[in-house]
């Protein structure tokens, strides 16, 4: 029986589990490992989840403790299982297991379950490459053609595991029924708004037999650059010349470049032109078959008010800036334009969210909007107060002022998703499904 440690950051880590471990005798998983979201470690993975094999359950470690982990359970392989990391980053965490005398192990498309259901999936190349709202274009075309859709998201189980086994949200008080963090109402208000049903959780097998009760398509909603846990009949991929060369350097981005049907170079209004030609050329490297599209992400504002000269605080969405290492986004876009002064975050910031400043050094005029934990909530909300100027801009996907009271004017932006040129994603998503039918 070979001891296994799981290297996780609260999401793929179980699902790999689930797939391949859970009820499988040659091995043992003795404990994980959490990282890159905060307060996510020190808990049990419960027995209810784990199986009859792990009648304790399974523990979570910080990760800063693996080499201490591998030698007192005596390991012998460590398997990796979170992402929107470098290579580089792989790489010396695997030297270091190695030099452990551990073997270390990444697990691939053997991890996707096969749906009934006919799978579209939006997977992206980086964090904040703009398959959000790809994704909810994706559902409004598939509804336009009279289609059933459910979109699946990818977990973010920062909770209690057992009431998060399986979550379906309709309605926005569903999100308060099930206490979602600011990243996890980032993700499903959107979809909620244009009223979409969103399951999301622990156990995807599960949910998979949920959400194909109900629908005649399931999306896919991506996390992070990860791929898909359900096999996908159409793959569709964002990537960002903002960060061009990164679908070529970061796990496990550059997957979802090779396995996609179709590519989404987004963000070409505002990007570079030689960022958009280069990040073209390096996905006909990688995958000469796929069909390209290029598409817009419009900027819209809630109102319109003159902030030219003001004084101005932007927050953003906080994985897009924080590990997705983007040092602006939609917010940091229109206060630019409209010829605000961005006042620098950092001489407000207490708590972990200054910590987080020192942690993601690139931040230099942008607040992530971090809340993994009422704590942290309330440390943001006291950031944001203590800005001295006239506006908060918020460019995070959900409205801030929902879960934190904040006590200046606000302008709310977004992202949205429009197609730029004759190809369209719509066209080939109408193709797709008539060639399926």
């Amino acid at each position: 029986m070979k001891k296994v440690i799981i290297m996780g950051a609260g999401g793929r880590d179980f699902h790999n589990f689930n797939v391949i471990f859970k009820d499988n005798p040659q091995y043992k998983v003795v404990a994980f490992t959490a990282t890159q979201i905060p307060g996510i470690e020190n808990r049990i993975y419960p027995k209810d989840l784990a199986g009859d094999l792990y009648p304790d359950g399974i523990p979570i470690f910080p990760e800063e403790e693996l080499p201490e982990l591998i030698k007192r359970y005596e390991v012998d392989e460590v398997v990796f299982s979170y992402s929107d990391v470098s290579y580089n980053y792989v790489m010396q965490r695997a030297s270091l297991v190695l030099s452990l005398g551990v073997d270390f192990r990444l697990l691939g498309t053997e991890t996707m379950l096969k749906s009934k259901k006919p799978v579209v999936a939006i997977c992206a190349v980086r964090t904040g490459s703009g398959k959000s709202q790809t994704t909810r274009y994706v559902v409004r075309v598939l509804r336009d053609m009279g289609l059933k859709t459910v979109v699946v998201r990818h977990p973010m189980p920062y909770g209690d595991f057992l009431r998060q086994k399986v979550q379906r949200f309709e309605k926005m008080e569903d999100l308060d029924t099930h206490e979602c963090t600011i990243e996890e109402r980032e993700e499903y208000e959107p979809h909620i708004r244009q009223k979409a049903i969103v399951y999301a959780g622990v156990d995807y097998k599960e949910i998979l037999k949920e959400a194909e009760s109900e629908a005649d398509v399931i999306v896919w909603d991506g996390g992070n650059n990860d791929f898909p846990f359900y096999r996908p009949d159409l793959y569709i991929t964002v990537v960002d010349p903002y960060r061009s060369g990164h679908e070529l350097s970061y796990y496990p981005g550059e997957i979802n470049l090779i396995l996609a049907n179709v590519v989404v170079v987004n963000k070409v209004d505002t990007a570079p032109k030689n960022k958009v030609q280069e990040v073209v050329e390096n996905v006909r490297k990688r995958n000469k078959k796929c069909q390209i599209i290029y598409a817009k992400s419009p900027i819209r504002a809630e109102k319109e008010e003159d902030i030219k000269g003001k004084k101005v605080l932007v927050v953003e969405d906080g994985p897009t800036v924080t590990h997705g290492e983007m040092p602006f986004g939609a917010g940091y876009i229109f206060a630019r334009e409209k010829g605000a002064i961005i006042v620098n975050p950092r001489d407000y910031a207490v708590g972990s969210i200054k910590e987080a400043y020192e942690k993601y050094t690139h931040l230099r005029e942008v607040l992530p909007a971090l809340g993994y934990s009422k704590e942290q909530l309330k440390e943001l909300e006291e950031t944001i107060n203590k800005f001295d100027g006239e506006y908060v801009i918020i460019g995070t996907p959900i409205d801030l002022r929902r879960v934190i009271n904040i006590k200046k004017k606000t302008i709310r932006i977004f992202y949205e998703y429009e197609d730029y040129g004759e190809k369209t994603l719509k066209d080939l998503i109408k193709e797709w499904w008539n060639n399926l039918s």
